[in-house]
This record gives structure tokens, C-alpha cells and sequence, in this order.
């Protein structure tokens, strides 16, 4: 039986190539985005499989109800991919307290009321998958990327027990860490930045290194969208799924390091409990 998906972000990046792999698998797929009319072409293109509906993720009420709509239209939803989101570059410092909670509404409080949406109906049928879509900045971070990596970092965080909780009930979840991919997400047009206070000089290299490789990403976005196919697929689904050569190498390298760092430690740490 062929799937019904529900992709946020669904317009650009891996939101369209993700339903784009879909659709080309012969499944259904409801793709919510603020401009739903950027998919205008691919429901021209297949009419009976792809369904463009207007949706802002941080409109925790509206993501409830589009998900009852789409169950009591199409009877369940198999994959939940939350994909939307945006880039965000900033000193620690430099970042507000406004731009952390957006930040937080877009990567992390949207996509667990989403879970929170569809799960009822996954656990009854006990079959579904959720798709978090984060980041090598998920497992890591470094300067100009604090509040971009904390919300991926909760969510990883989240995503992971729930894939302890749902197993029995046949649910997958799968946590996606892409490296640089040419998508959207350097667009200078829709990266936030935070003021630059100009007291960071390594996150002013990481503003310049953002500004100048929007569309020179070596990822190829099509190519990641048809290996999480194949990992949905596969016997065992991974909890985690790096993405590209870069990203790949650096959650490899920084697994490394926190090995590194607990090992150093590790005959002082291990005796600090009472009696020790």
C-alpha cells in the first residue's frame, strides 16, 4: 500500500526533494509550507499524489488541526517529516531572548506538537515513521552556531526517547544530520543573524563562511532525500542518519573527541561516588 506523508517545509531544501523521492515512489504526500503555492508545480505535475497545504509551525493549534484534517481525510499519515526550519547565526552574547524562543517555536516546539499530533493514530495502527530533520549541528557545534545547534540539540535530545518509547508500537524514528547540502538554508534572504557586536572574531568568520557558501555546498539534496528513502526502508532504520562527506566526518571527529575527553578523566570521574 502506498504511504501518506506529511512534510513541512515542504517548498524548498529537503522538504521538496524528501517529497519530490516520494512522490516518484508512487506515494501520497500532503506538503504544508507557509507559501504552499511553491508547490504549485509538482501538484500540477501529479495531481492525485501531492497536496500543498498553508501551515506556519509555530502555530501550535493550526499544526494540531492540519493533522486531524489530513487523518480524516486520507485515513492515517505513515511518515511525519519535520523538516521546516531556518539558519540562524550569532555570538551566544549577541543573541536575544526573542530570536532563541523563535528559534526554539520553529525547531522544537512546532515539531513536538506535530509527534505529539500524529502518534495516536501511528500507535493504533502500529506502524509509522517520524523523520526529524536536524543537523551535524545536532551532534555539535561551534562559534556563530549556539542558538541554531541548542534547538537541534533538543531535539535530538527529545527524538531519541521517543524512539525508546514508540518501538513497541512499531513506530520508527529517524534523526537526519545533514552536512552542507545546496539547499536554501545559507540564503542570506533568509538566514537570521544576530547585531554584530564585533567582539567575536571566530564568529565573524563564521558569518563570512555562511554568506559565501550559500549554493556551493557540495551536498546534492536529491541524493540525500533517496537515502533517508532507504533508510525508512531498510530492516533496521538507524536512529541516526549523518549526511554527506563532511557530515559524516565531523560527527565522526567530534564523537572522537568526546570519547577523548572522557577517557582523560575517566579514573577520577568514576570515583567520586561514597567510599571511593
Amino acid at each position: 500500500m502506498n504511504k501518506v506523508w506529511l512534510v513541512t517545509g515542504a517548498s524548498s531544501g529537503f522538504g521538496r526533494t524528501i517529497t519530490e523521492a516520494a512522490v516518484a515512489a508512487g506515494d501520497v504526500v500532503v506538503g504544508a509550507a507557509r507559501r504552499p503555492e511553491a508547490l504549485d508545480d509538482l501538484v500540477a505535475a501529479h495531481p492525485d499524489q501531492v497536496e500543498a497545504l498553508r501551515l506556519d509551525v509555530t502555530d501550535i493549534a493550526s499544526a494540531q488541526a492540519a493533522v486531524a484534517d489530513v487523518l480524516a481525510r486520507y485515513g492515517r499519515i505513515d511518515v511525519l517529516v519535520n523538516n521546516a526550519g531556518r539558519a540562524h547565526v550569532g555570538a551566544v552574547e549577541e543573541t536575544g531572548d526573542q530570536e532563541l524562543r523563535d528559534l526554539f517555536d520553529l525547531h522544537f516546539f512546532g515539531p513536538a506538537a506535530l509527534v505529539r499530533a500524529v502518534l495516536p493514530a501511528m500507535r493504533e495502527r502500529r506502524s509509522g515513521a517520524i523523520v526529524q530533520m536536524s543537523s551535524m549541528g545536532g551532534q555539535l557545534s561551534f562559534a556563530g552556531f549556539g542558538a541554531y545547534s541548542a534547538t537541534k540539540f533538543a531535539l535530538e535530545g527529545m527524538s531519541e526517547a521517543l524512539a525508546d518509547e514508540v518501538a513497541e508500537y512499531g513506530v520508527k524514528v529517524l534523526i537526519v544530520e545533514p552536512g552542507a547540502f545546496r539547499t536554501s538554508l545559507f540564503d542570506t534572504r533568509r538566514t537570521a543573524v544576530s547585531t554584530d557586536s564585533g567582539l567575536y572574531a571566530r564568529v565573524g568568520e563564521t558569518r563570512g563562511n555562511v554568506a559565501q557558501g550559500d549554493g556551493a555546498q557540495p551536498g546534492d539534496p536529491a541524493k540525500a532525500a533517496a537515502l533517508v528513502l532507504a533508510a525508512l526502508e531498510a530492516d533496521r532504520t538507524p536512529l541516526r542518519l549523518p549526511l554527506g562527506d563532511d557530515g559524516v566526518s565531523a560527527v565522526l571527529a567530534h564523537l572522537d573527541q568526546v570519547r577523548a575527553d572522557v577517557t582523560e578523566w575517566e579514573e577520577r570521574t568514576r570515583a567520586t561516588g561514597f567510599g571511593d
